[in-house]
């Protein structure tokens, strides 16, 4: 099989098919017909075999993943998903793998109706890159700058199961095995908050998804915003596998700094949070309120209103670690 044949068996055949999409797969552009009084966002992402995920990850959970982070990206700016462009490079074809592969791009293609409409195939070391455009009311998008000294702060569902997995499957701790099947499916299938994001463009006042670690994505947060916080460990939302896994400060560490969680950690005003919370109740996506928003330019962790130091470096490309 070659390479225009791999497009046409697994790729330019889909079940969705937008409106505004003029122009699909198989030339040398496709064509979009945007929506009136609508920003359109978009947001690229590059996954590489052994950096981003495991060499032996199955490749329906490829497929999978390089959707949802792409679409997290979109969820953590309040976009509808709408396109998505995905270019690949494979050592060689195996006809089994793109199938899987291709099933798992199209099963949250299909889930949240986003059209593939292009990309490109070549070969080399395995990676996959996605670039996804999704549309936002006019003026009306949530950014990292937003937020305010005073802000409460939250995240979407728990954090930490998707690095406690990683860190199983590198040998680097146990994991007993009534948990390794859930902590396994946090690490290969995220889960993009869409819904949550669009509901959240009307309250909270700053908002990213959690890829390098929740310390590390909240220091974005507060440097682009000119803001400190106080993370209370006490409440951080993490799993029973967590807990159970390692020594409780441990867990806490890990939760802060291990990724790849994809979930939403937003800020929102004192006068918002009560709305806000009614509002995110109709998703079934749980909240958790971690901390406050302050003027110290700094990030403080909390446990038992006390201080505690943490070295709270999240994953960064290119770095010593």
């Amino acid at each position: 099989m070659k390479e225009f044949e791999l497009i046409k068996r697994y790729f330019a055949e889909q079940s969705i098919t937008r409106k505004d999409v003029i122009l699909g797969i198989g030339d040398d552009c496709a064509v979009i017909l945007p929506a009136e009084r609508q920003h359109i966002a978009i947001t690229t992402d590059t996954l590489v075999a052994g950096v981003h995920f495991p060499l032996n990850t199955s490749a329906r959970a490829i497929g999978h993943k390089v959707v949802a982070v792409s679409l997290s990206d979109l969820a953590a700016m309040g976009a509808e998903p709408a396109w998505l462009s995905l270019a690949i490079t494979l050592p060689e074809i195996s006809e089994s793998w793109a199938a899987d592969f291709s099933a798992g791009v199209f099963e949250l293609c299909e889930f949240y109706n986003v059209q593939l409409i292009g990309g490109d195939t070549t070969q080399g070391p395995l990676s996959v890159t996605v670039t996804a455009q999704g549309y936002t009311p006019t003026d009306k998008f949530l950014t990292r700058s937003g937020a305010k000294v005073g802000d409460w702060l939250f995240v979407t569902e728990n954090i930490g199961d998707a690095a406690l997995a990683l860190q199983y499957l590198q040998g680097q701790l146990d994991v007993e095995e009534v948990h390794r099947a859930s902590i396994q499916t946090k690490l290969d299938f995220p889960k993009p908050r869409i819904l949550a994001g669009q509901v959240l463009r009307d309250y909270a006042s700053a908002a990213i998804d959690i890829s390098d670690g929740l310390a590390a994505d909240l220091s974005h947060i507060c440097t682009a915003s000119n803001v400190g916080a106080s993370l209370v460990l006490d409440k951080l939302p993490i799993s029973t596998a967590l807990r159970e896994s390692l020594p409780l400060m441990d867990a806490y560490k890990l939760a802060l700094t291990g990724g790849d969680d994809y979930e939403l950690l937003f800020t929102v005003a004192a006068d918002n949070r009560v709305a806000m919370e009614t509002a995110l109740a109709t998703t079934g996506v749980k909240i958790t309120c971690i901390g406050q928003l302050d003027s110290s330019n700094k990030i403080k962790t909390l446990f038992n209103d006390e201080s505690v130091c943490f070295d709270l470096q999240g994953f960064e490309h290119f770095s010593d670690k």
